[in-house]
């Protein structure tokens, strides 16, 4: 029975002869051209809509940051347009305010707005620092290098900044460190030379910050003649600050500051310090921006290690640990190998039930359609992340379905004694409608993963692009590039001639299909109340299972990695030499439990004084505070799973006077945040401390609960100073005589620059 030709555009393209070998090669050519743009990254680009506002109040306590910093800047910036939220906390010596913008905004425009509002705050203390405003940028971790060296931790200094230099011109986007404590130069001058020179600390500061600058005058002359004027008198170094004139003595004399202070380069107070295995070290955490690949950025990486590795100084170590490009990379050749299982099965199942070459022209779609879908993705401006590649995992049992209906239909229709073109007319024809409304239904069931707002959304919607674009492909191919290569191969077989396997195969297919497939169908039709009963009863049965804890929920899963940290916070005041030994009891207490269960788990351990993880974006930091950063081998290679570890871990770490919180934990995957944020708010912070106090041992008993903790430490004592009669007649003020004990205390900053 023969068909009038089609001439649509399945008609036309299964009639030419090459047009379907075109088609199929524009895919590949598409899918290789998309595959050679595609970023490989862990995450989808998102950006994380906030605006920081940070003002550092040296010497400052936390309530008098919040009264005289914090809440005139709140006043000023409730008014900024699109504003979603509004965060803010007072520490000692640090106001930071956080504003979070809807999505959508023009953070470019909002980040301007945000400095135009904090310029009109006219009555910040004269003695802050000015206010660094800034977008928070999402910088995705590719792996950190750590750098232990010798015992003096300046002699780590030249090395990184060298280290870092070569990174950075080698290709990597983003590098922070951690470890390596900012200098300062010191001018320490007794207080008994001060009072025999009749002069203040303050006075002397101002003194050198005038001399030592670098001032632009102006231009003299005009034309050729033209020069520019400028004094180029900054000075950077000790001798250079010692030769100085800042007095003249009673003698006539000119005294130099080298004369009256001592002079010397000193790391600044309250840094981070990090440890390794008790040695001075370095973190150098490497980061890719939003259009690096973090592949590329891991191989140069690792390029540069291993050339510099055997070029490091006596004394000094250089590791990697935290390789996050390794993720990316192990879900790729997950791909890769479920592809390529998932392929010989389809072509198995394919050859048990299609004759050879429809089978083989089935088999060689699949591939095709992958190789479409990565060049729409890229059109699309997706990358290939852990999200999408779970997509392409997902949609492989998805994309042979389409070129299945319409070979196995053409199939038949060629069997019964239909011409070549007849019969994939006939297939493509009459599986179009099912087929069709199958992908839509697919399309329709991922749609609403497309209206998720948020970071969330932004995240989760790469899932539906990549499902849309596979079925798109597949739809292509399975009607505009598979009739016409099923025509050409009816065409050169001929009448169809099963062999004696293949009319086993078939025949064994139809006992199945009549006897045992066609009975069961017919029941169920026959008795349809008695199915929608029995289809109803399995659906209440898993809502139950979800609805009584049975099937776990989590939001968004992550699988167990090899890092995790400890947190410890003391109380505000501790002095760092007791939280810097409380930690080295935390790092044996690790190396305790490895013992445990037989050593051999902890690859990496890292004690941070001064620097809290907190599993994304935010880190803290303080002086009161620090961390031990835990690196095992891979979850594959050990039995003993990270929860039990981490339990048996915190049994081991001895309680402490003055400590606050004590928490261990995993990195968290996707957008910042808690699990769960309880907020708390109230007029006084005496009950609002004592009511998180309060809700945080309720939670500690509730079975599954671990890690809470409160953002709001206690503050340190304080010394109340008021001026007396006695003070007010001698001609004192509460102002002059605050910047004098805030020199005499904290010193005075004469300049800052860059290193």
């Amino acid at each position: 029975m023969s068909l009038k030709p089609r001439n649509d555009l399945l008609g036309l393209l299964a009639r030419h002869p090459v047009a379907a070998n075109l088609m199929m090669a524009m895919m590949i050519i598409a899918g290789i051209w998309g595959l050679s743009k595609l970023n490989a990254q862990f995450f989808p680009n998102f950006d994380i809509d906030f605006v920081s506002v940070k003002v550092v109040w040296v010497g400052a306590s936390a309530e008098d940051i919040e009264k005289l910093i914090t809440e005139p800047l709140e006043q000023q910036l409730r008014g900024v347009d699109r504003a979603k939220e509004l965060r803010s906390r007072s520490v000692d010596g640090l106001s930071l305010i956080t504003l979070e913008f809807k999505e959508g905004t023009d953070m470019g425009l909002a980040v301007d707005q945000v400095k135009e509002q904090v310029d009109l705050v006219r009555n910040l203390p004269a003695t802050a620092e000015t206010p660094e405003i800034g977008r928070i940028i999402n910088y995705e971790p590719i792996a950190s290098v750590l750098i232990a060296g010798p015992d003096d931790p300046r002699g780590l200094r030249s090395i990184v900044r060298r280290f870092e230099r070569e990174l950075l011109e080698r290709g990597i986007s983003n590098i922070r460190i951690f470890g390596l404590p900012e200098e300062e130069i010191a001018i320490q001058i007794p207080s008994e030379t001060l009072r025999e020179l009749g002069i203040s600390l303050e006075e002397i500061g101002r003194r050198v910050g005038a001399a030592s600058r670098d001032l632009p005058v102006g231009v003299i002359g005009r034309g050729e003649s033209a020069r520019q004027l400028r004094f180029k008198d900054q000075r950077r170094g000790e001798l250079a600050f010692a030769d100085l004139p800042v007095i003249a003595a009673e003698d006539g004399r000119l005294l130099t500051l080298g004369d009256i202070a001592d002079i010397q380069r000193r790391p600044q107070s309250a840094q981070t310090t990090v440890t390794y295995r008790g040695r001075p070290a370095v973190e150098m955490r490497l980061s890719r921006s939003k259009d690096a690949d973090s592949l590329k950025s891991a191989r140069i990486m690792r390029e540069w290690v291993e050339q510099t590795r055997p070029l490091l100084p006596t004394g000094f170590e250089l590791n990697v640990y935290d390789e996050r490009w390794g993720y990316i990379k192990d879900r790729i050749n997950l791909l890769l190998k479920n592809g390529a299982s998932g392929l010989v099965l389809v072509i198995l199942i394919l050859y048990l039930f299609l004759n050879v070459p429809a089978a083989s022209w089935v088999t060689v779609g699949i591939p095709t359609s992958f190789m479409a879908a990565l060049g729409a993705l890229y059109v699309y401006g997706g990358s290939i992340n852990m999200i999408s590649l779970f997509g392409l995992i997902m949609t492989l049992g998805i994309i042979v379905d389409d070129a299945i209906f319409v070979g196995e239909d053409a199939v038949t229709h060629f069997e019964r004694g239909d011409s070549p073109l007849t019969a994939v007319q006939k297939g493509a024809q009459r599986m179009l409608a099912p087929v069709l409304a199958s992908s839509l239904t697919t399309i329709a069931a991922f749609m609403p993963l497309l209206l998720v707002g948020g970071i969330i959304g932004i995240i989760l919607r790469t899932l539906p692009m990549v499902v849309i674009c596979v079925i798109l492909a597949s739809l292509i191919e399975a009607f505009l590039v598979l009739p016409g290569h099923l025509r050409g191969t009816f065409t050169r077989v001929g009448s169809y001639r099963p062999k004696r396997l293949r009319k086993k195969l078939d025949n064994g297919f139809v006992r199945f299909r009549e006897s045992l497939f066609r009975p069961a169908i017919v029941a169920g039709v026959r008795y349809r109340w008695l199915t929608v009963a029995l289809a109803t009863a399995i659906f209440i049965v898993s809502i139950g299972w979800i609805a009584g804890g049975r099937i776990a929920f989590n939001f968004f899963p992550v699988a167990e990695g090899p890092i995790f940290f400890a947190n410890v916070d003391f109380v505000a005041g501790t002095p760092q030499k007791h939280v810097a030994g409380h930690l080295a009891k935390v790092e044996q207490a690790l190396w305790d439990t490895n013992d445990h269960f037989g050593g051999g788990l902890v690859v990496t351990a890292i004690s941070r004084l001064g620097l809290g993880e907190s599993g994304d974006w935010e880190r803290r930091r303080s002086d009161n505070i620090g961390s031990v950063l835990v690196e095992l081998v891979k979850p594959d290679a050990r039995a003993v799973r990270n929860r039990t570890f981490i339990e048996e871990w915190r049994t081991r770490i001895p309680d402490a006077p003055g400590l606050e919180n004590l928490s261990i934990k995993e990195p968290t995957a996707g957008p910042p945040g808690q699990d769960i944020e309880i907020q708390i708010t109230g007029s006084s912070l005496l009950a609002v401390k004592s009511a998180a106090v309060t809700l945080k041992n309720v939670l500690i008993d509730i079975p599954g609960v671990s890690g809470v903790e409160d953002d709001m430490p206690y503050g340190r004592e304080q010394l109340i100073l008021r001026l007396t009669p006695t003070g007010e007649a001698l001609g004192l003020s509460v102002e002059n005589l605050g910047r004098q004990l805030r020199a005499g205390y904290e010193g005075y900053l004469v300049k800052g620059h860059g290193r």
